[in-house]
């Protein structure tokens, strides 16, 4: 009994040690979470009592190692993508082999306290091996006969029912332990949270970290091993309905609609492209010349969001080309590339377009082969199309990446429709000395200083794409759509005021943590300027067809149509369940309890009471729900068959 309580309580440590270590805002462990934390160890360990006595010290090493690695894992994860792990995350494992250098930088030497508990095992383990050598000459220990006869009444028991009773008694223990909190919370702040989850964060928090992966691969295994949910009438008529709707309100025949038909598209999509460093000098330099120089002859929208999930880069990729939001849990390149969706390559397709995905990189990351196949994709440039003269972090150097892609297009009929994603500006930001060309002054060795440099870097490969395209013809028919995918998983706000030279607000740092530059340029450079209305990643498929003379009206579509004339009715749902319009700002909480988000008045930028967030906030949970359904039931092609 006393190395399965070392066992539990050395566990328990290193799950307090991970919540320590996560600065998640409004999580904060109560005495409730602390039984759950216990009780689902033991509903974990409660079997090794059924083992005998040796067999049992190992089954709780291997069970210390694996939840060590377990807890370990999910703190490096939550510090990169500000989330936890779950099973489709896992099917994406052979991707953690690629991610090298990244994950290095997010190891903490403090995390050497995860295995303190082996440690000291280590030790007493050698102290009691050279106590018995020591002492195994001595005199034999003589025990009182009061003592031997209790031993010997305790010999008629059968070791094994002993091992069984004290298994159910841990079990049922744990049980309570585990499942009376959360069902207290189900039944109060977190009613809604198991049946539409749409953040992880809100999920830990009501079942702690091992009731988290409890429930994520219940989940999982529902999702792909029971049967397909059949759709009701209702249902389908009310999906129907949203869709009819939205679809109304962004098919405006106004002078843009078919302004560019046929014209060739080429859409960009950057590495961790954050959007506060735009028109932002450091040491007298401009951090992005080349593009602050576009901006004047493009449209910039200042307030883009991207809408990223788990999924990350992937998530920035689905959700521009189907309009759709990412799914609360891994992604859907890896979840469900076999699924039918509405998205750009496949439709351009249809209307004479030649279509092509560049990325030099492997192609079955992110299952980008399988998902480019199902999205009609005519070509995919991988890493082995390249030819490495610029290797610069993950991959090729974006600037070599761009000219080796225009020598693809150029091959090409047209019109075309082009897809880039460049890498140099991936987490940790590490560039070899040669190509730095920005002083990042007292950032200078901080990892916020490689980003700027990065960013920096990727600023030139974009004026040398823009002057590529020039000299190969192509600017002049050609729509270049330029965004941000993600983050920079980088959220330090002391480093933002440093750089700024300002203090920032709670409500300053959601936006800076998740805004991204959009840079649109017309072939004739028509619509140039700075729109500040709310859009986001899900606004691109509808908004590039609407400028091609494509109707979206017969597509399953939620995002914006940038073009429709009115800016101010756009509604940007974030992945969290955030959402923004013109003039409120709603931050929700992990306790998912409306009333303990933070609602805030765009105008003033101070907070107001929740309840004036309250309709965009139901109308943002109904759009992650839908979206959650059509994209996991599959029900595009079923609600096609009812149009």
């Amino acid at each position: 009994m006393l190395r399965y309580l070392i066992f539990l309580f050395a566990i328990f440590y290193k799950l307090k040690f991970l919540h320590g270590n996560l600065h998640a805002r409004y999580i904060d462990m109560t005495r409730l979470d602390d039984l759950i934390a216990l009780g689902s160890i033991m509903l974990l360990s409660f079997w090794t009592f059924w083992l005998p006595k040796g067999a049992r010290s190992i089954a709780l090493c291997v069970l210390n190692v694996l939840l060590t690695a377990l807890i370990f894992s999910d703190l490096v994860y939550y510090r990169y993508f500000g989330d936890f792990i779950t099973v489709p995350v896992l099917l994406q494992a052979g991707q953690v082999g690629e991610l090298g250098e990244s994950i290095k930088s997010l190891i903490h030497l403090s995390d050497l306290w995860l295995v303190a508990d082996w440690v000291i095992w280590f030790i007493l383990v050698f102290a009691i091996i050279l106590y018995r050598h020591h002492y195994k000459k001595g005199t034999r220990s003589t025990f009182p006969s009061s003592f031997s006869n209790h031993m010997s009444s305790h010999k008629k028991l059968r070791p094994h029912l002993r091992r069984f009773a004290t298994g159910i008694i841990v079990f049922i223990l744990g049980f309570i332990m585990t499942i009376g909190p959360i069902k207290s919370y189900a039944n109060t702040w977190a009613s809604e949270l198991f049946e539409g989850n749409w953040w992880n964060l809100s999920l830990y928090n009501a079942t702690g970290l091992l009731g988290f992966h409890y429930y994520d691969i219940y989940q999982y295994s529902k999702e792909h091993l029971g049967n397909k949910p059949v759709l009701s009438t209702q249902e389908s008529t009310e999906i129907q309905q949203w869709f009819d709707a939205a679809s109304a309100s962004r098919n405006v025949k106004n002078d843009t609609f078919g302004a560019y038909a046929d014209s060739n598209v080429m859409v960009v999509q950057v590495e961790a492209f954050m959007n506060f460093m735009i028109g932002q000098k450091i040491n007298g330099q401009e951090i992005t010349p080349n593009f602050n120089k576009l901006m004047k002859e493009s449209m910039y929208f200042s307030n883009f969001y991207h809408q990223t999930g788990q999924g990350r880069t992937s998530d920035a990729d689905f959700s521009a080309q189907s309009s759709l939001h990412p799914l609360p849990t891994g992604s859907v390149f890896v979840r469900y590339p076999d699924h039918t969706f509405d998205v750009m390559p496949q439709i351009l397709k249809s209307h004479g377009y030649e279509t092509g995905a560049f990325h030099a990189y492997e192609g079955s990351f992110w299952n980008r082969y399988n998902m480019y196949n199902a999205m009609g994709y005519d070509h995919f440039y991988t890493k082995k199309d390249y030819v490495m003269d610029e290797s610069l972090g993950w991959s090729l150097g974006d600037k070599s990446f761009f000219r080796q892609s225009l020598e693809f297009m150029n091959k090409a009929s047209k019109p075309t429709y082009s897809f880039l994603i460049t890498l140099t500006s991936h987490h940790p930001y590490s560039l070899p000395a040669s190509v730095q060309s920005l002083d990042v002054g007292e950032f200078e060795g901080s990892i916020f200083g490689n980003y700027l440099e990065s960013i920096h870097y990727m600023d030139e490969a974009l004026g040398e794409l823009v002057d590529g395209m020039k000299k190969d013809g192509l600017w002049d028919n050609t729509i270049l759509y330029l965004y941000g995918d993600h983050d920079n998983s980088l959220p330090e706000q002391v480093d933002y005021e440093k750089f700024l030279g300002k203090s920032l607000s709670d409500l300053d740092m959601q936006q800076i943590m998740n805004q991204v530059p959009l840079l649109i340029h017309l072939p004739d450079g028509q619509q140039a300027g700075i729109y500040d209305e709310p859009s986001g990643q899900l606004d691109m498929a509808p908004s590039l067809l609407h400028l091609l003379g494509i109707s979206t009206e017969k597509y399953y579509m939620m995002g914006n149509n940038l073009f429709d004339g009115d800016l101010n009715d756009n509604f940007v749902v974030l992945r969290s369940g955030a959402f923004t319009d013109v003039n409120q700002y709603y931050v929700p909480s992990p306790d998912n309890l409306f009333e303990n988000g933070t609602c805030y008045d765009l105008g003033t930028r101070e907070t107001v009471a929740a309840q004036q967030c309250r309709i965009g906030y139901q109308e943002a949970k109904k759009r992650l729900a839908l979206s959650d359904k059509v994209i996991s039931d599959d029900l595009i092609p079923e609600l096609r068959t009812k149009q």
